[in-house]
């Protein structure tokens, strides 16, 4: 075989895996994503609802606990930029939370946050590891986080800043973490109740596999895939 031929094989070669490679990232889905600061601007001219708000300039007092800006969380790796100290949702769900933490702060009680909106690649990592739709969204299907509409928090004591006993910690993926889960102690199932009943007064919907995670049901949203950074210089 001459010098010419093995180079010519060489770049074919190479050439076959860069297209599998852009094949496998170009995966196409039955529903459009918005990845550009245009696609974004353009949907909240349409509708100003489209805007997502970042938390904690809408709700005094909220606390972050971002796992994914960590590498403390089921991937063991951080899916956010390190130091992240923003999170997002649509307008009309941010404006919902924010009646959640006034009506739990006449109780001396607050909220705080795991995690909100997350940019459609992330999720597509969750699924490659986490094939399970009891705990990981299924990217063909979109998230409700990748919407803006999803939250995952817990409840906190005021005076203290500590998280009132949920019977397991976040993202935990077993029966216990279901909200039919019973076998636990009486105090568990009071702040879980407390949580769910709170929530689902202002307009969110639990997830029966995880205590945690709670959706805005009002409205439809499109999927975004832009990053935090994009968001803080899009709202500007």
């Amino acid at each position: 075989m001459n010098q010419q031929y093995i180079s010519f094989y060489k770049r074919t070669c190479f050439l076959i895996v860069c297209w599998a490679a852009l094949s496998c990232s170009a995966q196409s889905y039955s529903f459009p994503i918005l990845r550009s600061g245009n696609e974004y601007r353009a949907a909240i001219r349409k509708n100003a609802d489209n805007r997502l708000v970042e938390l904690k300039s809408r709700i005094p007092g909220l606390v972050y606990d971002l796992r994914y800006a960590t590498t403390d969380n089921f991937m063991h790796r951080r899916m956010y930029p390190a130091g992240t100290r923003i999170s997002f949702m649509r307008k009309p769900a941010a404006e919902a939370l924010a009646a959640v933490q006034a009506e739990l702060r006449m109780q001396g009680l607050g909220i705080k946050i795991f995690d909100a909106y997350r940019p459609f690649g992330v999720s597509e990592k969750f699924w490659e590891l986490v094939k399970d739709e009891r705990y990981v969204a299924n990217p063909a299907k979109g998230s409700n986080h990748n919407r803006g509409t999803a939250v995952d928090l817990t409840l906190i004591d005021l005076k203290t800043g500590q998280e009132l006993p949920m019977g397991t910690g976040f993202d935990n993926f077993t029966d216990t973490a279901h909200h039919s889960f019973k076998a636990l102690p009486p105090q568990v199932l009071r702040n879980r109740e407390q949580l769910k009943a709170v929530m689902e007064r202002h307009g969110f919907k639990p997830l029966d596999s995880e205590w945690w995670h709670y959706t805005y049901t009002a409205g439809l949203f499109e999927v975004l895939d832009l990053s935090f950074k994009q968001l803080n210089k899009y709202n500007k």
